[in-house]
């Protein structure tokens, strides 16, 4: 059945409210039909559950058969009428026989004896009950459904984050792998040293990279730690072109963030800026926490006679950031960039969030 509405706490919520009713119906005997008021109690709390029990049941396949979003209003109201109607004239009938039984039972007791008019009171009241629990599976299964979708939609949001992680390890430049190799290859003959360290770095970058999951958030310093790999991977073929340094404020390596979402800005620094330099040039990243925001800022040296990196700020590597931020955190993270004279500039801006959060 609907996990919704029969949840044990929901269950058990559903029949304190029938057993108030069944207070409420043994006060109106005792105070209309001149019985005690323990034997209204016998009569009316037992009654009441078993016409809980059948509304329960009763409506809630009705609500299953009759979705409102897939059924004319007109046919799902002429099916509770008669529902309502077969309910309430059920349970008029059980409560006739239970008050025989009762009279049997408690002779000298004051068992209820139920008159026509009192029982024309319970057929009303009967069918309103009927409704009412119709109207409270309607809302739990309309409530359910909310949640599915809700539980869809963040499984959908999950997958798309994989298939963008995934997307951008594919983005990242297959050159750097090719140049890598072969940088590789050339220090074999010159130094076998660094041709093993290039490659265990080679190596150590790959797995870190494949090992990351989406929907993971990192810390900040897992993400500069996995920039420094890149870079000394790239140094190795720049040589002394390529120089990174980088400031992390108190309290901000400890920030979560989502995946490799540094690295596409610093393999653009690399591509669009360093490597369109003769003589090199920096890349510098620097970031703080500013109370409920973590600031992170990467900036490399450019061509300040190429117009042709401010074209590269809206290629996919910056879109792809963008998308990303909007994914994990709305409207709460930015990313802007801009270029100054022989400078280009990224900012981040994001929630601060660590583990302990």
């Amino acid at each position: 059945m609907s996990g919704g509405f029969w949840a044990r706490r929901s269950v058990a919520l559903y029949l304190l409210a029938w057993l108030m009713l069944g207070m409420l119906l043994a006060g109106l005997i005792a105070a209309t039909l001149d019985a005690g008021l323990l034997p209204s109690l016998l009569f009316a709390l037992p009654l009441t559950l078993f016409y809980a029990c059948a509304c329960g049941f009763s409506a809630y396949y009705l609500c299953r058969a009759y979705p409102l979003a897939q059924r004319s209003l007109r046919a799902v109201l002429t099916v509770f009428l008669f529902s309502a109607l077969s309910a309430a004239l059920l349970w008029c009938a059980a409560g006739s026989a239970w008050a025989a039984l009762c009279r049997l039972l408690l002779p000298d007791g004051g068992a209820p004896n139920l008159i026509r008019p009192f029982v024309a009171v319970m057929l009303g009241i009967g069918m309103l009950l009927y409704w009412m629990t119709a109207v409270a599976h309607y809302l739990a299964l309309e409530f359910e459904r909310a949640r599915r979708a809700e539980t869809q939609a963040l499984e959908s949001r999950l997958l798309a984050q994989d298939a963008e992680l995934r997307m951008l390890r594919t983005q990242i430049d297959p050159h750097f792998l090719f140049n890598s190799l072969n940088s590789i290859s050339a220090l074999t003959a010159i130094d076998g040293g660094r041709a093993r360290d290039m490659t265990l770095q080679l190596a150590g970058f790959f797995r870190q990279t494949l090992g990351l999951e989406a929907h993971r958030k990192v810390a900040l310093r897992e993400e500069v730690a996995l920039v420094e790999r890149f870079l000394a991977i790239e140094q190795v073929r720049f040589g002394p072109r390529l120089a990174f340094t980088f400031g992390v404020g108190e309290g901000a390596d400890e920030c979560l963030l989502p995946p490799m979402i540094l690295q596409p800005l610093v393999e653009n620094a690399v591509k669009h800026g360093i490597g369109q330099l003769l003589e090199g040039g920096s890349i510098r990243l620097k970031a703080e926490r500013a109370g409920s925001l973590l600031r992170i800022r990467v900036e490399n040296d450019v061509d300040p006679d190429d117009s042709g990196t401010v074209k590269a700020g809206t290629g996919i590597g910056l879109v792809n950031v963008r998308q990303r931020l909007a994914a994990a955190y709305g409207r709460e993270a930015s990313v802007h960039w801009a270029r100054e004279d022989n400078t280009f500039r990224v900012d981040l801006v994001l929630p601060a969030q660590t583990e302990r959060d």
